[in-house]
């Protein structure tokens, strides 16, 4: 019984767990004698809730020794564009506004987040992104728009 259990828990964390970017690529900005080099990525994030929605999320990531071990803390700065990729479908009713993925972008106190409104009267998604710390964020954000199409109502929580 406490095989089953501990599976059943362990199952539980990963449905929980944030959803990982797929990287789409880099470009080196600054070169690092020791450790990486500074660099742009670019990645791709599909909305958990729905389908054929898909953002692309470009950022600095900081190189050099510091940033090799984790001890690097990345700018603020992204930008964020968001496309329709496929038929659209809900996997289930939406809050009026949700957050659909965070990454840690300093050892402990910063995160980088893309946040998902509907925009119900215009039947249409805005992500937006943007980066906080425990103390202090940033106003630095990006925001991006997907219309729906209008035979297709937005199923709202």
């Amino acid at each position: 019984m406490i095989p089953h259990a501990a599976l059943m828990i362990a199952l539980s964390c990963l449905a929980l767990a944030p959803l990982h970017a797929q990287s789409i690529g880099e470009v080196d900005t600054v070169f690092k004698f020791f450790g990486p080099d500074h660099k742009i990525v670019v990645d791709a994030h599909d909305d958990p809730k729905v389908r054929g929605i898909t953002c692309y999320m470009s950022r600095a990531k900081t190189g050099g020794i510091k940033g090799a071990v984790g001890l690097a803390e990345d700018r603020s700065e992204a930008s964020i564009d968001c496309r329709q990729v496929g038929p659209v479908s809900f996997v289930k009713p939406l809050p009026v506004q949700e957050e659909v993925f965070s990454e840690r972008i300093s050892l402990i106190f910063k995160k980088i987040r893309i946040v998902r409104m509907v925009d119900a009267p215009r039947n249409t998604l805005v992500y937006l992104t943007y980066s906080d710390r425990v103390i202090e964020g940033s106003p630095q954000n990006s925001v991006a728009s997907v219309p729906v199409d209008r035979a297709l109502k937005i199923p709202l929580e």
